[in-house]
């Protein structure tokens, strides 16, 4: 019997190349360091002390972080949805993670010019 994880991935519909499967788990590796980079941003604007504007170094600092955070879930959803979709020949679905870094690089970023703006 095929115990693979997670079953609700692996017992739909037949196994897809896997080509498909192994640049499907890559771009899941490649969210994990996106969260990665996102974490150690986020732990470095806050260590570093610079000199900006204290509160919204930190909110900064926070929504980075956060981010780094959510990211590997949105990448379990995401790689889950495509294998699916792949072993059932399917489209691809439309991926959650490009709005969600959009729009936090986005905040963090005016935050940042805030925080400098107002030293």
């Amino acid at each position: 019997m095929n115990r693979r994880f997670p079953a609700s991935v692996f017992s739909r519909g037949q196994e897809p190349d896997a080509r498909f499967t192994l640049a499907n788990e890559r771009t899941y590796l490649a969210c994990i360091r996106t969260a990665l980079a996102f974490l150690a941003g986020g732990v470095a604007l806050e260590l570093l002390g610079l000199e900006l504007h204290p509160g919204l170094r930190l909110a900064a600092s926070l929504v980075l972080m956060v981010v780094g955070m959510l990211v590997p879930a949105l990448a379990w959803i995401g790689w889950a949805r495509a294998e699916r979709a792949l072993r059932e020949n399917k489209p691809l679905p439309a991926s959650l993670l490009g709005a969600t870094l959009g729009v936090a690089v986005t905040i963090a970023g005016l935050l940042l010019i805030l925080a400098i703006l107002l030293r």
